[in-house]
C-alpha cells in the first residue's frame, strides 16, 4: 500500500478511538448523575417513613444503697448561752436616771459582786442567779428569789448566819450591808424613816414595860396611898392588861425592826447564770440620760447563732451534727443544733465599740448551736463558718434521684424500674429524707427494689437525631 494512503489511514483510526473514549466518559457521568439523582429523588411514602422523629429514648439512674446526707453552710458568731440587756431605772425624784460613771467596756471579763455602773450615784452590779428580778427585796419577805440572793451572797463571800432559806431576816441584812460596803456604797433603807420607827417602837415598849410594873407595885409598899387605900389596889385584871399591852409593844418592835434595814432595788442588781460573764455591747455614755438598756452583759458557755432562710429552714432542727471553723485561727470544733426559731427573728449591727450601727433588719431564723466541748474564750465574739449536716438517714438507706419519683392522681408516689429485657415495673414507694438532689424511698410491702436496679429519671426526646443513621 502507497505510503500516502497508509498515512490517512492511520489519522481515520485515531480518530474513532478519540471518539470511542469520549463515548464511554459520557456514559459514565450520565450513570453518576444518575446514581446522584436516583438518592435525591424519593417517593412519597419514603419521603414520609423519613420525616417521622425518631422514638424517644428513657434516661435512666441507678439505686443506691448509701447514706444520704446535704450540707448547710452558713455564718454563725460565737456568744454565750445567755445574754441580758441592762436597764435599770435609778434616778431621784428631781429627775432622771442619768448615768454617772461607767465601770466596764466591751470585752470586759466580769466576776460576781463587780460594779458595771453607776446610775445617779447608786451602783448597778452583777450576780448569779438564774430566777428574774421582778421585785426589790426587802427585809421580812420570803420567796425563791430571796433564796437566790443568799446564795449569790454567800459565793461573794458573805454568810447570811441562822437565816433560814428563802427569809430576808437578820443575817441577810447584816450580809447584804457587808456586801454594799465592800462595793463601797451604802445600801438604800427599806422604810425611808426605819430608824425613827424604830425609836418610836422602843419607846412605846418602854412605856408599856413602865406600866406594868407600876400596877405590880402595892401601894402600902410604895406609901402613896393616904386615903382609901383599899380603892388603889390592882386587881389580876388589871396586871393581866398592862401585860397585853407590853405583849403588843414588843411584837409592834419586832415587827417593824424585821422590816427595816437595807434593801437590795431591783434596778441595781443583773444577774447572769454563771461566770465568767462579759460585756457585749455598751450602748451609753457618762452623762446620758437612761432611756433604755446602757450594756449587755453575757454569760454562760459559748454557743454560736447563725441565721437560716426561708429554703434553708426546713433542712436544719435539734439534733444534727454540726462542724465549727474559725477562718481566723483554723480551729474547729464539733457541734449540734440546739435549736431552730419559728419566726424570723432581728438582729441589729453594732459598730467596733459596741454601739447600733442603724436600725435593725430581719436576718432570718435564729439558729443555736452547741459545741460538744466547751470553747476556748478566744472565739467569744468571733465570725465563724457553720457547716449542719442538715439531712441525714440513720445509716444506709435506697436512694434515688429525686427526679425518679412520680405521683399518681391517687396521690401514691412510685418509681418505674427498667429490667435488662427492657421492660417496665412501677414500684410504689414511700419517701423519706430529701438531699443532694436525692431521696430516700422504702418499697411497700410486696415489691421488691434492690440497689443496682435502674429507675427512670426521663424521657430524651431524639427529633434531633432525624436523618441521621441509627
Amino acid at each position: 500500500m502507497p505510503e500516502g494512503e497508509q498515512s490517512v489511514r492511520a489519522v481515520g483510526l485515531m480518530r474513532r478511538r478519540r471518539w470511542i473514549v469520549m463515548v464511554a466518559a459520557g456514559a459514565v457521568l450520565v450513570s453518576g448523575a444518575g446514581l446522584a439523582a436516583a438518592r435525591m429523588v424519593k417517593s412519597p411514602a419514603q419521603a414520609a417513613l423519613d420525616s417521622t422523629a425518631p422514638p424517644p429514648s428513657v434516661i435512666t439512674a441507678g439505686v443506691e444503697h448509701r447514706v444520704l446526707a446535704d450540707s448547710v453552710i452558713l455564718r454563725g458568731t460565737v456568744t454565750a448561752e445567755q445574754s441580758v440587756d441592762v436597764t435599770p431605772a435609778g434616778g431621784t425624784s428631781e429627775g432622771s436616771a442619768v448615768v454617772t460613771k461607767l465601770r466596764a467596756s466591751v470585752g470586759t471579763q466580769l466576776a460576781a459582786g463587780q460594779v458595771l455602773a453607776e446610775v445617779s450615784g447608786r451602783p448597778v452590779f452583777v450576780l448569779q442567779g438564774r430566777l428574774p428580778v421582778y421585785r426589790d427585796l426587802k427585809p421580812g419577805m420570803e420567796g425563791d428569789d430571796v433564796a437566790q440572793l443568799q446564795t449569790a451572797l454567800r459565793q461573794v463571800g458573805h454568810g447570811v448566819g441562822a437565816d433560814r432559806k428563802g427569809h430576808f431576816g437578820v443575817g441577810t441584812k447584816a450580809a447584804l450591808t457587808a456586801f454594799y460596803s465592800r462595793i463601797g456604797y451604802d445600801p438604800l433603807p427599806a422604810r425611808t424613816d426605819g430608824e425613827g420607827e424604830v425609836e418610836t417602837a422602843a419607846a412605846a415598849v418602854t412605856e408599856a414595860e413602865r406600866a406594868l410594873e407600876d400596877v405590880q407595885v402595892t401601894p402600902q409598899a410604895s406609901g402613896a396611898w393616904t386615903k382609901s387605900p383599899e380603892a388603889a389596889v390592882p386587881t389580876s385584871k388589871d396586871v393581866e392588861r398592862a401585860r397585853e399591852d407590853l405583849r403588843k409593844a414588843r411584837g409592834r418592835l419586832a415587827e417593824t425592826r424585821a422590816k427595816t434595814g437595807p434593801m437590795l432595788p431591783a434596778s441595781e442588781v443583773v444577774l447572769v447564770s454563771g461566770f465568767p460573764a462579759r460585756v457585749d455591747s455598751l450602748t451609753a455614755k457618762v452623762g446620758s440620760t437612761v432611756s433604755g438598756k446602757i450594756l449587755t452583759v453575757s454569760a454562760g458557755a459559748l454557743v454560736v447563732n447563725g441565721y437560716l432562710q426561708q429554703h434553708q429552714k426546713g433542712l436544719v432542727r435539734p439534733g444534727q451534727r454540726v462542724q465549727i471553723l474559725s477562718e481566723v485561727t483554723g480551729t474547729t470544733a464539733s457541734a449540734s443544733v440546739a435549736s431552730v426559731s419559728e419566726t424570723i427573728q432581728q438582729e441589729q449591727s453594732v459598730t467596733a465599740d459596741g454601739r447600733p450601727d442603724g436600725p435593725s433588719t430581719p436576718n432570718g431564723y435564729l439558729l443555736v448551736v452547741k459545741p460538744t466541748k466547751e470553747l476556748s474564750s478566744e472565739l467569744a465574739g468571733q465570725d465563724v463558718r457553720l457547716t449542719v449536716q442538715a439531712a441525714a438517714t440513720k445509716g444506709k438507706a435506697l436512694v434515688v434521684p429525686v427526679s425518679a419519683i412520680t405521683a399518681g392522681v391517687d396521690g401514691q408516689t412510685s418509681v418505674t424500674v427498667l429490667t435488662e429485657a427492657g421492660a417496665k415495673r412501677k414500684v410504689p414507694v414511700t419517701t423519706g429524707t430529701t438531699g443532694d438532689g436525692y431521696v430516700e424511698i422504702r418499697p411497700h410491702a410486696g415489691h421488691r427494689l434492690a440497689e443496682g436496679e435502674r429507675v427512670i429519671i426521663g424521657i430524651r426526646n431524639n427529633a434531633g437525631l432525624q436523618g441521621q443513621p441509627r
